[in-house]
């Protein structure tokens, strides 16, 4: 009798690994931008929306600032008011690292060594004005501009598009910025 249970157990095993593997994933890779010219991309982006990391779930006044060093990483400024407009100021700096992509698009950031996280430019306009950086997994977002106020028709666009890329936009929330 046990050596009939230890092979249904096998079949049973060998069953679902195979249904298992057969599976495809429903979610198509994230879509990047075909190529980011990395000069124009430097300087300071308001971040207008996100789906945040915990360090900024009451972010205000959120704003990201990268500017290339001389062996080619990203020196990354993030700061924002935590808890209101005139909260405490927090300040980080990640180290961006844009990988061997050709289109520059898909980098790697490290808040803590040697630890780095997922970050891929999804979408940047022809004139560097508005982008979205998202992650493979689709747990973060963040929708940027030049500027820290956008019309609703370019908000709803670059929303629209971030839902395009398989984010619950029910978890994207808009970062308040003082006028």
């Amino acid at each position: 009798m046990v050596p009939r249970r230890k092979s249904l157990w096998a079949v049973l095993a060998v069953s679902t690994l195979l249904t298992w593997g057969c599976q495809s994933n429903p979610m198509k890779p994230i879509t990047t931008k075909d190529y980011v010219d990395l000069d124009r991309f430097m300087g300071d982006w308001y971040v207008i929306a996100h789906i945040p990391t915990f360090l900024e779930k009451q972010a205000f006044n959120a704003l990201e600032s990268y500017a290339l060093d001389d062996s080619g990483h990203v020196r990354t400024t993030f700061a924002f008011n935590e808890g209101a407009l005139d909260g405490a100021r927090k300040v980080y700096h990640p180290k961006g690292f844009v990988t061997s992509d050709p289109s520059n698009a898909i980098w790697k950031m490290q808040f803590l060594w040697p630890f780095k996280a997922d970050y891929r430019v999804v979408y940047v306009d022809e004139a560097y004005e508005f982008t979205i950086v998202g992650r493979e997994a689709r747990d973060y977002v963040w929708i940027m501009a030049r500027n820290a106020q956008v019309s609703e028709q370019v908000y709803d666009g670059l929303v629209a598009r971030v839902e395009s890329e398989g984010y619950s936009i029910a978890d994207l929330r808009k970062v308040p910025h003082t006028l």
